[in-house]
């Protein structure tokens, strides 16, 4: 980041790296301006006993947020996205699982939320940059666009699920926690005296705070739907379940149903109301098509040799890439692969370098 003062939009979502993130440049003199999104009815997110559940943009995350702001003695916004969350993320969580696929709401939260609404929020402040917390690097290529690569702490990177992100987002937004590792971070944040600087990671989908996706499912969509049969891949009827949404590509644990060897989910079909069962052998894939795909160089026209990461704390390996006309991509692996699971983010790497990806169909 160029040494000129600028005046940058922090992304606080009332954690350790956002609250660093926003010290880290104020000590470096730019004029920072504390941004807080509000994204839920937290009524809602009340346990039995009154207790709000801790996780990610929860009610404490927002008080969290604007006490690093007053202690770093900048100004601090908290903006109402609730209405476009419901829409952006949980709508899409709830339709990918009545549909037979298994969601990726973080990548849909960065996509709508951090790098649309919340930059055009700050674009509003007149502000140059949005900064955010994320474990990524954004450099200049030297012919006028971004690149966009893993962070340096390869246990933290969060590229994968920064790979819808435009040339024009990344020219205005910034991660300055990129270079740092964890450990790091934690330094500045005891260096710095942040009231978060102790303060635990969530590890929770932000809006399933106890985990329990079956029970939030049932609440915003009903309970009872999607009934029907468990199949073996061979067309034998083993048994029933009691909906589709219940179960993802992978799962071993739940079948409740009895045979000679363990049997995995290896298949969803909605339309049929299916959950399609298979011996291990069977998860594996050779190939995958992904959809929607957004190319972080000129869409190639030949078939591509990168490492393809299938969902995030997978290891990326070696593939042949094929861009196809209507903005989808062919993924053949070197070897077969399990666990491809419809409605996770395929993303594409060469060495640390993002060059694009999409969503698995």
């Amino acid at each position: 980041m160029t040494a000129l003062k600028k005046r940058i939009v922090v992304a606080m979502s009332g954690g350790v790296d956002s609250s660093v993130t926003a010290a880290l440049l104020k000590e470096q003199g730019h004029e920072v301006i504390g941004m807080t999104m509000q994204i839920w009815d937290y009524s809602k997110f009340t346990a039995a006993n009154g207790e709000t559940f801790g996780t990610c943009c929860s009610l404490d995350d927002v008080y969290d947020a604007r006490r690093v702001a007053q202690a770093l003695e900048i100004p601090f916004y908290v903006v109402n996205f609730e209405k476009q969350f419901q829409q952006a993320v949980i709508d899409d969580f709830c339709d990918a699982y009545f549909s037979g696929r298994t969601p990726n709401p973080c990548v849909l939260c960065n996509q709508v939320l951090k790098f649309d609404l919340l930059l055009r929020r700050a674009r509003e402040l007149e502000a140059d940059f949005l900064a955010t917390g994320h474990y990524a690097i954004i450099e200049a290529d030297g012919q006028g666009g971004q690149v966009l690569r893993k962070g340096c702490d390869e246990s933290k990177d969060q590229s994968y699920f920064l790979f819808t992100l435009t040339q024009e987002q990344m020219a205005r937004v910034r991660f300055p926690l990129g270079a740092m590792s964890k450990d790091e971070v934690r330094e500045h944040a005891a260096r710095f005296n942040l009231p978060v600087a102790e303060k635990a990671e969530s590890q929770d989908i932000c809006f399933v705070p106890d985990g329990d996706y079956v029970r939030f499912l049932e609440e915003e969509r009903g309970a009872g739907q999607r009934d029907g049969e468990i199949v073996h891949v061979s067309g034998q009827v083993l048994g029933r379940h009691r909906g589709t949404y219940r179960y993802t590509v992978g799962q071993r644990r739940g079948l409740g149903i009895a045979w000679h060897e363990p049997l995995f989910v290896v298949g969803i079909d909605a339309g049929k109301r299916q959950v399609i069962v298979g011996e291990k052998p069977f998860l594996e894939r050779d190939a995958l098509i992904v959809q929607q795909c957004n190319w972080h160089i000129p869409v190639p026209g030949e078939p591509l040799r990168a490492a393809c990461r299938i969902r995030y704390r997978h290891r990326e390996v070696p593939a042949l890439i094929t861009a196809l006309p209507d903005g989808r991509a062919e993924v053949r692996f070197d070897e077969a692969q399990r666990g491809v699971t419809p409605g996770q983010a395929a993303v594409f790497y060469a060495d640390d370098r993002v060059l694009g990806g999409g969503w698995i169909s």
